[in-house]
C-alpha cells in the first residue's frame, strides 16, 4: 500500500474498471445460505437496522397509490458498533474521497461488505471448503479453513488492538497518517491476525472495498450509481443500437438492475 493512499484513486480507474466491476458481479450474486457459523457473533437474527431514512408522513391518498419507497441501509452482521466503525475507517482510507468523487463511507461501502458476509460470500458456500490447507501460489485460491466472515472479524479487531497498542487510539479515532501506517504494516504482512497472515486480511478488505464501490446499488454499496459515475461506467444497460454507429464519443448514463424493464 502505497504512502500516497489517495493518489491510488486514478489506479484504481483504469485497473479496476473491467476487472472490479466482474469482480463484485460474483460477489454480490450470492444468495443467503442456511450453513453453520463458526462465528462467535453471529447476526443471522436480531439484525441491527441503523441510517434509516425519514420516512413520508404523506397520506395515500387511494388504495392504488402506493407511499414512497424508503431507503434503508441495514447492518445484518456485524453486532457491535466499534466493528463497524473500524471496517468503515479502513474501507475509507482504501478508497478516500477526494476531488474525483465520494469516498468508501459515502458510497456506502461498508453497508455492503456487511450484507455481504451475512450471507452466502461470509460463508463460503460456494468454495470447496475441504483440507488439506497448505500455503500455496494465489492461482491455486483460497487456501483456509475460516469463513470469510470470521476472518473479518478477527481482522477488524486486529487493526483496532494495534491502534491501541500503538496510539493509545481505536483505528476509527487515529489520525489517517496513523491508520495508513497499520495498513500499510499489514499489507506487507507485519501485522497480527490470529489464524490467517494480516497480509490475506488486507487483501480480502481491499478486495471487498472496490467490490463495494463497483457493485450495482442494489446490493448496497456504490450508492446512486456515483462509483459508476466517476469512470463513467453505464452499468446494467440492454443495448447500445442507439449509439453504436456513432463516430464520436457517447457518455451514457448508467442505470442498475432495478431501472431495467
Amino acid at each position: 500500500m502505497d504512502d500516497k493512499v489517495i493518489n491510488r484513486r486514478n489506479f484504481f480507474k483504469i485497473s479496476l474498471l473491467a476487472g472490479g466491476a466482474a469482480l463484485s458481479s460474483n460477489l454480490a450474486s450470492a444468495h443467503s445460505h442456511n450453513h453453520g457459523s463458526k462465528n462467535v457473533a453471529s447476526a443471522d437474527s436480531n439484525a441491527n437496522v441503523t441510517n434509516l431514512a425519514d420516512a413520508s408522513s404523506s397520506s395515500v391518498e387511494s388504495s392504488n397509490t402506493c407511499p414512497p419507497a424508503v431507503n434503508v441501509r441495514g447492518r445484518m452482521f456485524f453486532q457491535q458498533q466499534l466493528e463497524f466503525d473500524v471496517l468503515s475507517a479502513a474501507c475509507e482510507r482504501i478508497y478516500p474521497k477526494d476531488e474525483s468523487g465520494p469516498g468508501a463511507i459515502e458510497l456506502e461501502v461498508p453497508f455492503f461488505i456487511d450484507n455481504q458476509l451475512a450471507g452466502a460470500y461470509g460463508f463460503n458456500a460456494r468454495e470447496y471448503m475441504q483440507g488439506p490447507f497448505r500455503a500455496a501460489k494465489a492461482e491455486y485460491g483460497y487456501q483456509s479453513p475460516m469463513y470469510r466472515r470470521d476472518i473479518f472479524l478477527l481482522g477488524i479487531h486486529a487493526l483496532e488492538d494495534t491502534a491501541q497498542k500503538a496510539f493509545q487510539k481505536g483505528f476509527a479515532d487515529i489520525d489517517d497518517s496513523q491508520k495508513d501506517r497499520i495498513l500499510k504494516d499489514f499489507e506487507a504482512n507485519k501485522g497480527v491476525v490470529p489464524g490467517i497472515s494480516s497480509k490475506e486480511f488486507f487483501t480480502l478488505l481491499r478486495d471487498m472495498t472496490m467490490a463495494g464501490v463497483l457493485a450495482d446499488p442494489i446490493y448496497k454499496g456504490n450508492l446512486n450509481m456515483q462509483g459508476w459515475k466517476m469512470m463513467e461506467y453505464p452499468g446494467a444497460q440492454l443495448g447500445y443500437s442507439d449509439s453504436i454507429d456513432s463516430d464520436s464519443y457517447e457518455k451514457v448514463e448508467p442505470q442498475g438492475l432495478v431501472d431495467m424493464n
